[in-house]
């Protein structure tokens, strides 16, 4: 096994070709989720060549490949899930990896067979999607995990898995008891409901944003993130006003008080407060090129 190192980003060149193809497979008709995620890896790392992207889409193929053939109800499903990925290939999490940036790219997530929930749950899905299982993301606040059967109609005959434990199947109150643990609040029905792929990508940028913000001296990370997001269909408009901020943190003065008047004009029509407010910011980042 490798040693851990910090990955280098790509050249501008392969930077501008991964962003191009990201936001055509954000815009397509049905967006794939393993190529949207190892993009992002490769936004992150510039070692992630062509051979290495195609490299951890057939190694989804093989795991899904030694999956038992339709093994059946959805808690049959859930539970050869586990076998396979959980016990037999030992792909779980450990508190330790929220520290590390490796644990939301998903090449790094197939080497190491270890990561953050989310990123856990997109082998859950990738391999048992391929399996031809009936599978789908359930954003739990703070914590994701996989569900198995029909995505609409009722709920019973639903099964619910965590991937960061192994794939234990969630019983009785154990989604309550999660949702409880990271928010005090109670488990509501809507938590319940399928995620889309751009959903579980957009989380995936935000943990990512998240990370960085954590470490100043990693803003180039914070930035690629917020880029990306960008990219994706819907996003909310203060993301641009993050970018801006984070370009005068970066020192990017001029370009980042010219992204903070441009976002100023937006939200004028809405609020002249905030405006005002974000136009002062813009000017005292233009001070400091004097």
């Amino acid at each position: 096994m490798r040693h851990p190192r910090s990955p280098h980003p790509p050249s501008p060149e392969r930077s501008a070709e991964l962003r191009r193809r990201f936001a055509e497979e954000a815009r397509s008709e049905r967006p794939d989720l393993a190529t949207l995620c190892l993009l992002v890896g490769a936004e992150a790392d510039g070692a992630l060549d062509e051979a290495g992207l195609d490299a951890a889409q057939m190694e989804l193929d093989r795991l899904a490949g030694q999956l038992p053939f339709r093994p059946g109800s959805p808690s049959a499903w859930a539970a050869a899930l586990r076998d396979l990925l959980g016990e037999r290939y030992g792909f779980h999490g450990v508190a330790a990896d929220y520290q590390r940036l490796e644990s939301s790219l998903l090449h790094e997530v197939l080497r190491r067979r270890r990561g953050l929930p989310i990123m856990l749950s997109v082998v859950w899905l990738e391999v048992a999607r391929r399996a031809g299982a009936p599978v789908y993301g359930v954003a739990l606040p703070g914590h994701f995990v996989v569900g198995f059967g029909a995505e609409s109609g009722p709920e019973e005959g639903r099964v619910l898995a965590d991937p960061f434990d192994g794939g234990r199947v969630l019983s009785g109150n154990d989604a309550e008891v999660l949702v409880a643990g990271v928010t005090g609040a109670a488990l509501r029905p809507s938590m319940l409901e399928p995620a889309a792929p751009l959903q579980v990508v957009s989380r995936i940028l935000n943990n990512i944003r998240a990370w960085a913000a954590a470490r100043p001296e990693r803003s180039d990370v914070g930035l690629w993130a917020i880029e990306l997001a960008l990219l994706l269909p819907a996003h909310a408009a203060r993301l641009r006003y993050e970018r801006a901020r984070l370009l005068v943190q970066r020192g990017e003065f001029s370009a980042g008080a010219g992204e903070l008047e441009a976002y100023a004009k937006v939200v004028g029509a809405v609020d002249e407060a905030v405006a005002e407010q974000v136009r002062g910011e813009a000017r005292a980042a233009r001070a400091m090129l004097n």
